[in-house]
């Protein structure tokens, strides 16, 4: 009996023995490990859901761009994602999208003139069992080159390049001769170099970057890139901000021909007082080795070119008569605030007069009810195509606190201007001779980045985003303080002739 009893004992530890075996292969063969990558697609639905990348730098095509895209990265193990980085810059993404087989996350927006290249082209995964790099060909768009500062620069004189993705720059040749030695800015729109000796007068412009080549004759046709006041009263000083401006042989502005003016010495301005009877149209110069214009039209706040508010009461008045801020003029306004100090201006307009504004504070606004900013015909335009302007009168400086301009009354979108700030670390108090035209591209409405803020993350990237599918959206003007201490100063300025309008 005791053997018997012994020999059932001995068969139960060895069936116990093997369950347990049986358990802890199970337990072991569900184990997560490191996270395994195989393919990147863009994210759409099937069967419009491109493959982008499978990891083979030799067969994957080179994707420009793609800000704000959202791709879906198809692997293994790409649950509880610590980090998911496209070229060492971090993306954003919710965990609720991330699952065993496949991840989707949103590309971050890469300044590509200060990333590590060590890490240009690799997705990198960490997740809570390890990590993985992946080859992702995600790089800027070709490069351009539009302009030259100036073709008649001496040997040793600064010189710059301006164009679009002139960045991750492998070779650069100015009239046949190697720049070995250049800077390209933070956004990649120049490049600085000195003339070479040598100063070559012909011949073109190479600039060879990770993405592609472009090239530029060396020739001296004018541009205009700005004007100091775009609503001007006669009397006024103004200027036209350009390249090349010499030579001259003709200039309109307006519709009136401009013959008493002041060039600068390397042809990038020319200033002269407006006559009387300022008319509307585009300004123009014709010089020797060619002609340019603007787009858009100056003198022209009759609600015809894209004017949300000019605050006059035969035109579109615009202001939705709250917000703190005033319904000024230059005086003699009786109930409407007087504001002296702001000449130049013959009609109405608006006026912000602030204490220091404490920490994370918005006090005075500006609303501006719904308004055609782009024609239904131009909403798949490039964004880049399209600015918001205004004209701005600061008479007593300003240091602290920014103009902002957010994208309906509780849109997500935002631009910021902050003229005073001179780099991160230094400000200078900023104020205003007379009436100024301050021109925001709509490329500098954005999000909110966790933690630079708003109008600090990603750039819009269609028209649509900004003005919906009619073009229409009321906007909302204010001095806000994003910084972590009182503003130096208080805010007094003037506001006329919101507009949106195209520039290229």
């Amino acid at each position: 009996m005791k053997k018997i009893l012994n020999k059932h004992i001995h068969l139960s530890l060895m069936i116990c023995l093997t369950a347990i075996c049986i358990l802890f292969a199970s337990c072991k063969s569900e184990e997560i490990t490191s996270p395994v990558i195989t393919s990147v697609r863009m994210y759409n639905a099937s069967p419009l859901d491109t493959l982008m990348s499978v990891g083979n730098p030799a067969t994957d095509t080179l994707w420009l761009g793609r800000t704000g895209k959202y791709v879906a990265i198809i692997g293994q193990n790409l649950q509880n994602a610590l980090s998911i980085k496209f070229n060492g810059v971090a993306s954003k993404f919710n965990s609720a999208l991330l699952a065993p087989n496949s991840a989707v996350v949103t590309i971050p927006d890469i300044v590509y003139s200060t990333i590590d290249t060590t890490k240009l082209y690799t997705l990198e995964y960490e997740t809570t069992t390890g990590s993985t790099t992946f080859s992702f060909k995600l790089g800027p768009a070709k490069p351009a080159i539009v302009a030259i500062s100036d073709v008649f620069a001496n040997p040793g004189d600064s010189v710059y390049i301006y164009g679009n993705n002139l960045v991750l720059v492998q070779s650069f040749s100015y009239g046949g001769t190697p720049i070995t030695s250049f800077k390209p800015n933070l956004t990649g729109t120049a490049l600085g170099f000195k003339m070479p000796s040598p100063a070559p007068t012909s011949g073109q412009v190479v600039v060879t970057t990770k993405t592609g080549t472009t090239n530029l004759q060396i020739l001296a046709l004018p541009t205009i890139t700005a004007i100091s006041n775009e609503n001007a009263s006669a009397g006024d000083s103004v200027y036209v901000y350009g390249t090349y401006l010499k030579s001259i042989q003709t200039f309109l502005f307006g519709g009136t021909e401009i013959s008493d003016y002041k060039l600068s010495g390397k042809g990038n301005s020319l200033g002269f007082v407006l006559p009387a009877s300022p008319q509307s149209g585009i300004v123009s110069v014709t010089t020797a080795f060619g002609a340019t214009s603007t787009v858009y039209k100056v003198n022209d706040t009759s609600g015809s070119n894209g004017v949300l508010a000019n605050m006059e009461w035969s035109g579109p008045f615009g202001w939705s008569w709250w917000g703190g801020a005033n319904l000024s003029v230059v005086s003699n306004g009786g109930w409407i605030t007087d504001c002296p100090e702001m000449t130049g201006n013959n009609g109405m307009f608006m006026s912000i007069k602030d204490d220091p504004l404490a920490a994370g504070k918005s006090n005075k606004q500006i609303p501006i009810g719904d308004g055609q900013w782009i024609p239904t015909d131009n909403l798949n335009d490039a964004v880049s195509n399209w600015a918001f302007k205004f004209e701005i009168n600061i008479p007593k400086p300003w240091n602290g606190g920014a103009i902002t301009i957010k994208s309906g009354f509780t849109g997500s979108y935002v631009a910021r201007l902050e003229p005073w700030q001179i780099t991160s670390t230094s400000t200078a108090a900023y104020s205003t001779k007379g009436w100024r035209t301050v021109t925001i591209p709509l490329t500098e409405f954005r999000d909110k980045d966790a933690k630079l803020g708003e109008g600090r993350g990603v750039s819009i990237a269609k028209l649509t985003d900004l003005v919906g599918s009619t073009g229409k959206a009321g906007c909302n003007v204010s001095i806000t303080n994003y910084g972590t201490s009182v503003t130096t100063t208080g805010f007094y300025g003037g506001f006329d002739n919101f507009r949106v309008v195209k520039i290229k």
